[in-house]
């Protein structure tokens, strides 16, 4: 995208029609001064309706696929640079299937938050697209009710009319509404976290990453997914989300928040009468947001989204199980694979170019095509997402501007990008790209071997 042009464009657009407008003021004036005296002119022909030019057009199923030798020899150089690390990646040609370029694509490396792509697909796999998470409050005997998280890391404190960091999301003033309209008096509030089981912080994960802003303790109900300043980029996250979500409902209903309670986790949800509920957007605006935002607590809810769905436990580990069994099941290769998260914070993670390629192969193909949307989840280059800044500082990176989508992964010394590509021919190819223990280049070497893909001719 590029603000200076479209401002440009609307000065010259707001200028052509101040332009039209004098001219046919004066045609007016001219006419009416004719018309008194007798005389006739001739007033200019409005211009014709302006048409847009659509910018989307299909690729064509008959443009040449890159040659082997063609690829390899154009990405020899880019694939040589020392700032790439330890670098191991796949390239496949989206039409056949067929691998055209692989570096070690069997080797497992760490993934950070191209593991995202995984649980994009387990959760288009196995869920309803319009899926929904829902927060209840629940009375369980006379004065006290429950905030039962089922989930929801969206839902927000934040008052009607004031922005919310996702869209669409709940509201606490919902469901404080309809408590005071269900005519309960309220003295105490307590929540219930336990829809989902196990610790709250994964294997792998550095605590310092809560005051970084990338990720809260994975708890049943949070508000803005911890947030501490909801609509903040930089904000830090809270240590104690659900207590948070039961404080923010007790002073919606003037109940005194520094006597919330949390109930102990592992027992039962609570039984009682519901008296409020919301729901969260539907699974494919979450999963918009998840990929586009690379937001870790979102792909971690839904990770338990799908561990619920095939009867997995709703905890670390059984997400992951889930993620990779309903991955198996469409036929992805997924030897190799180690996970012990689904946002791929967790530096313990491992994962192959072949199964990332494969994925994405199989969204971009016609043989699965509950996968199809996950194509779309991808960020464009230079213009959507965590690729909205990259790919705009180089003529290789220009060259790929709005032609290359992908999924980015970053950690300390980690750059992973996962996606497709439309080279210069037409063609549309696949790749999943891996560079550990890179150097201070690492990322923008990634970004040059990618946008290759586009530029060369590579026949």
């Amino acid at each position: 995208m590029r603000p200076t042009r479209w401002r440009r464009s609307t000065y010259v657009a707001v200028g052509a029609a101040v332009l039209l407008l004098v001219v046919l003021v004066v045609a007016a004036a001219a006419l009416v001064a004719n018309r008194q005296s007798g005389e006739q002119i001739a007033v200019p022909a409005l211009p014709a309706p302006a048409t847009a030019d659509p910018g989307v057009v299909p690729v064509s199923d008959s443009a040449d696929m890159p040659t082997r030798t063609g690829l390899a020899d154009a990405l020899r150089v880019v694939a040589a640079d020392p700032n790439l690390g330890k670098f191991t990646g796949r390239i496949t040609d989206a039409l056949t299937g067929e691998q055209l370029w692989a570096q070690g694509a069997d080797v497992p490396m760490q993934p950070a938050s191209t593991n995202k792509v995984l649980t994009a697909a387990a959760a288009l796999l196995t869920l309803e697209r319009d899926a929904r998470l829902t927060t209840r409050v629940v009375s369980t005997s006379p004065g006290v009710v429950v905030l039962v998280g089922g989930g929801d890391q969206t839902l927000s404190a934040a008052r009607r009319g004031e922005q919310t960091w996702y869209r669409d999301a709940a509201r606490i003033s919902d469901l404080a509404d309809q408590v005071r309209r269900s005519g309960t008096d309220v003295k105490s509030v307590q929540v219930d976290i336990s829809a989902y089981s196990g610790p709250t912080m994964a294997p792998g994960w550095d605590p310092l990453d809560i005051d970084g802003g990338d990720i809260a303790p994975m708890e049943a109900v949070m508000l803005d997914a911890g947030r501490t300043q909801p609509v903040s980029v930089e904000s830090r996250r809270s240590r104690t989300p659900a207590l948070d979500a039961g404080r923010a409902l007790a002073a919606a209903l003037r109940v005194d928040p520094e006597k919330v309670t949390v109930l102990p986790p592992g027992r039962a949800t609570v039984t009682g009468t519901e008296i409020a509920s919301v729901q969260s957007a539907p699974l494919m605006e979450r999963l918009r947001q998840m990929m586009h935002s690379s937001d870790n607590v979102m792909a971690e809810s839904i990770g338990r989204e799908v561990a619920e769905a095939l009867g997995r436990p709703r905890s670390f580990a059984g997400a992951a199980d889930a993620v990779l069994q309903s991955l198996r099941d469409a036929g992805i290769d997924t030897t190799g694979a180690r996970l012990f998260d689904n946002s791929g914070l967790s530096v313990d993670d491992r994962l192959t170019a072949e199964t990332l390629d494969e994925i994405v192969q199989a969204a971009a193909g016609e043989d699965t095509p509950k996968l199809r949307p996950l194509v779309d989840l991808l960020a464009i280059a230079g213009g959507s997402g965590t690729m909205s800044n990259r790919y705009h500082d180089t003529e290789p990176g220009k060259a790929a501007l709005g032609y290359l989508r992908a999924k980015t992964g970053s950690l300390t010394a980690t750059n992973t990008l996962a996606g497709i590509v439309t080279d210069r021919s037409g063609r549309v190819l696949t790749f999943a790209l891996m560079s550990n223990d890179a150097g201070p280049t690492g990322r923008t070497s990634l970004d040059a071997f990618a946008a290759t893909l586009r530029s060369c001719g590579c026949r």
